[in-house]
């Protein structure tokens, strides 16, 4: 096997939280991290250990702030930990919606209101009817998402609705029409959707496949790359366990990079799991940025 190439951080421009941990409510069959109530691999992120993070980040030139699990809302002190990123820079949680409450969504669009910086969720809907995204995300959460949504519109915020592609590419259009039709009936009349590509471990490899074995990057793909396209380059994820490279690669020993934030910016990042291969063809996946295809034949 041709060994394989890795790249430095050419600016911390994103900073991740894995505030929640691998603990989520929902067992979703496409999880890359196989996330559950019982997945206890990572567990939640005190926050105290947050507010370190965050203040070693402001000479780090950290830009924006970013938390997932798990999921974010399982841990109690999530309204106080935004408070404390608020103050710093544009933040933004990626969530499933079923666990918002009229109480917790208006205290959330307080803690915005009074932020300079914007607070944005991404809220994870795989598909456009009950039994499309049930059969992923598990019975009633369509409804509860959709629920959530509706709240957080209500309130003023614009969330970034993100599905992953199941779905062949032929439908694509039609898929996205039918997600803003339906959303527009739930009150959110100019919606943001965001498209993932399938990530082809955890959970998804029963779900669908696994990597083949030429889906992997080489040196050579790199040579004329703009790597700036990868997430690795411009981020960081503060997990219970230490720092990793990204969100995806939880589960792998080759991501973890040291014990502290200012340790973890000087190491470089081995592109070694095939996981790698998608945010090479598909872009910043992660991030809250159009997804970009590269034709690499």
């Amino acid at each position: 096997m041709t060994d394989a190439p890795s790249v430095p951080l050419t600016a911390l421009d994103q900073l991740w939280f894995q505030v929640a941990g691998t603990v989520r409510n929902l067992r979703c069959k496409h999880c890359f991290i196989s996330c559950s109530p019982q997945n206890h691999s990572f567990w939640f992120l005190e926050r105290s250990k947050v507010q370190a993070a965050l203040e070693e980040s402001i000479e780090l030139g950290v830009k924006e702030y970013y938390f997932t699990g798990g999921e974010p809302f399982m841990h109690r002190d999530m309204i106080p930990i935004l408070a404390d990123t608020l103050v710093l820079g544009p933040t933004t949680v990626l969530t499933n919606a079923t666990l918002f409450t009229p109480k917790r969504v208006e205290a959330l669009a307080v803690a915005a209101m009074e932020s300079i910086y914007s607070l944005e969720f991404r809220v994870s809907i795989d598909g456009v009817t009950a039994d499309a995204n049930d059969a992923i995300r598990g019975d009633g959460t369509f409804v509860r998402a959709m629920e959530g949504v509706g709240m957080l519109i209500e309130v003023g915020f614009l969330p970034i609705i993100t599905a992953m592609q199941s779905w062949p590419d032929e439908m694509h259009e039609d898929v996205l029409a039918d997600f803003a039709e339906v959303l527009a009936a739930h009150g959110y009349r100019r919606p943001r959707i965001k498209i993932l590509p399938p990530l082809r471990i955890g959970a998804e490899v029963e779900r669908s496949r696994g990597y083949e074995d030429y889906e992997r990057i080489t040196p050579e793909m790199l040579c004329g790359c703009d790597i700036d396209q990868l997430l690795c380059t411009r981020a960081r994820l503060v997990t219970a366990r230490g720092v990793y490279a990204c969100p995806i690669l939880l589960d792998y020993e080759t991501a973890w990079l040291h014990e502290t934030l200012g340790g973890a910016v000087r190491q470089h990042v081995p592109l070694r799991e095939q996981a790698c291969y998608t945010c090479y063809v598909s872009g910043s996946i992660c991030a809250n940025v159009a997804l970009e295809g590269r034709d690499h034949s």
